[in-house]
């Protein structure tokens, strides 16, 4: 996994080092809201009691917060997906040798390519970070 980080990134990954006590290297923005990957056991403690962890964070960068579990390799790439763009759902996903292509219906497709192509984009992003490979919706 090569994730780049921006400024930005790099504050906000502080930011949740400060508030969980849980250091991760992965945080991405989709659609608005700021994701965080952290190992699969450390979920809970990261979200907090009732979720005080992520409504705090929400209340301080004034966006929607996601915690998910980091990806363990291209076979959970399905699920990474899946957790990333609820509540739009997909038919199937193909993982080829190169690029990861997403097979929606014309609705979902819509949803998820977004005006500009900016939730396509992002997400591209965020393929080529995690698994580098391209990522295509037909």
């Amino acid at each position: 996994m090569e994730n780049t980080i921006d400024m930005q990134g790099i504050r906000h990954l502080n930011l949740f080092e400060r508030i969980t006590q849980i250091r991760t290297m992965y945080s991405f923005k989709y659609n608005e809201t700021i994701f965080f990957c952290v190992p699969k056991q450390f979920i809970s403690r990261a979200v907090g009691e009732n979720g005080r962890n992520v409504k705090r964070l929400s209340e301080i960068l004034g966006r929607k917060i996601k915690i998910i579990p980091t990806p363990q390799g291209i076979a959970h790439v399905r699920d990474f997906i899946r957790i990333i763009i609820s509540p739009v759902e997909f038919k199937d996903l193909d993982i080829r040798e190169n690029e990861v292509v997403l097979n929606a219906g014309a609705q979902s497709k819509a949803a998820l390519i977004g005006r500009n192509k900016r939730r396509l984009l992002e997400m591209k992003k965020i393929i080529k970070d995690f698994f580098g490979k391209d990522f295509r919706i037909i």
